[in-house]
């Protein structure tokens, strides 16, 4: 028997939500925002256009459709099911955040405050909410939906993480990171550096951007769609026994960049370092365009 699709709302919470969580009640964090010079009024508008967004979206769930709530917090507990429908609600980061726990599902990303966020993964008023579910399972979907490439590593333990715009390695302090790093051409060089980033074309308009910019690199930086992965160490220090010659490229698909440690490591996707993979001394990661694609209602 076919299940009927699931309505599942991802959201978190709003600024005023975890104020009055930390501070008990609205008058002591209003007390705490005007400490700061701050107001309650701009955050409290900001909760209320949260609020309607998600009003919108669950009065614009057909009735006979199975719904789910999720929490960003609460994602890796989450078993999102094949005939799900994700409505992410809040700012790009949040299809970011739940990408990584998908697995072809299409995602509808609705933004709430427009003159804030960007949009670029959720492009969506929340006025348009009841078109966008019926085109997600309508027979023309395929011409509505864009393919995001991912970035995968995978360890030599068999963990793997997955990210939609970057996953860096590192230390998990502000110590060095030591390692040797082996390009897709069979280059390799011991490293001491702050970190390895390695992005998609989403992510290529963030972090590996900034690393991109301050080095004034010339490297082409890969598009949204494209099957490519971009690469930057972060600030390689030259000594006797490390080396700065392999500090940027990119990566086709089938090609790959592997990490051995020589410290121990930390490896996590999408800046959640709350959800990060541990490599020890010796342990190798293996870095590659990944199989699964973020599939965007746009």
């Amino acid at each position: 028997m076919t299940l009927t699709p699931r309505a599942v709302v991802v959201h978190r919470h709003t600024e005023l939500e975890e104020l009055v969580a930390r501070h008990g009640t609205r008058q002591q964090a209003a007390f705490f925002l005007r400490s700061r010079d701050r107001s309650l009024d701009d955050v409290e508008v900001r909760h209320a256009a949260q609020t309607q967004a998600l009003a919108l979206v669950a009065g614009a769930i057909p009735l006979d459709w199975r719904r789910g709530q999720v929490e960003r917090a609460d994602l890796d507990r989450f078993v999102f099911g094949p005939e799900d429908v994700i409505v992410a609600v809040g700012q790009d980061g949040l299809v970011a955040n739940v990408a990584k726990y998908l697995d072809g599902q299409v995602v509808i990303g609705i933004n709430p405050e427009p003159d804030r966020n960007p949009g670029v993964l959720v492009p969506h008023p929340p006025a348009a909410i009841a078109s966008l579910i019926a085109t997600a399972i309508g027979s023309h979907l395929g011409d509505h939906v864009e393919e995001r490439t991912m970035v995968r590593a995978k360890l030599d333990d068999g963990q793997t993480l997955l990210a939609l715009n970057e996953i860096y390695i590192g230390h998990s302090s502000h110590q060095s990171a030591r390692y040797r790093i082996e390009t897709a051409d069979g280059r390799i060089e011991r490293q001491s550096s702050s970190g390895v980033l390695v992005g998609t074309g989403t992510g290529a308009t963030g972090w590996c951007r900034s690393a991109w910019l301050e080095r004034h690199s010339t490297l082409e930086l890969p598009q949204t769609r494209e099957a490519l992965l971009c690469w930057f160490v972060r600030e390689a220090w030259p000594s006797p026994a490390t080396g700065t010659d392999l500090t940027e490229g990119v990566l086709t698909a089938g090609q790959e960049l592997v990490l051995t440690a020589e410290s121990g490591l930390v490896l996590f996707g999408d800046g959640i370092e709350s959800d990060a993979i541990a490599l020890t001394w010796g342990q190798r990661a293996t870095i590659a365009v990944a199989q699964q694609h973020l599939r965007l209602l746009v």
